[in-house]
């Protein structure tokens, strides 16, 4: 069985959810101009992150490494996508919000 690094897991979950908002907001089938746009930048900056491997995922990162608008649009992409995710793919809801609480847990030990 091939295991995704989580690199490659936090950039599947992201491009799912701007399908779902692209698809949901725009009524696109494929991802729109804007949406692809977002897409693209969104993996680049997965690509570059450097604390990729210790963290779980972005949204618990505390360094925000997107510029001011794009982190706009993706936070409006993940307000909207976050709760539909549980219809769309429930296993990877699942698995992302257990995994988020175990991290915020191991963050509050560390304090």
């Amino acid at each position: 069985m091939d295991i995704k690094t989580k690199r490659e897991r936090e950039k599947e979950v992201v491009s799912l959810m701007i399908a779902l908002y692209c698809r949901k907001k725009h009524g696109c089938k494929t991802l729109c101009p804007k949406c692809a746009a977002l897409d693209a930048y969104a993996r680049q900056r997965s690509d570059n992150c450097p604390f990729m491997e210790t963290k779980t995922f972005c949204s618990n990162c505390k360094i925000h490494c997107y510029k001011k608008d794009m982190r706009e649009k993706i936070r409006e992409v993940m307000r909207f996508s976050g709760p539909r995710m549980i219809f769309y793919h429930p296993i990877m809801a699942i698995h992302h919000v257990i995994e988020s609480k175990k991290e915020k847990k191991q963050m509050e030990v560390r304090k």
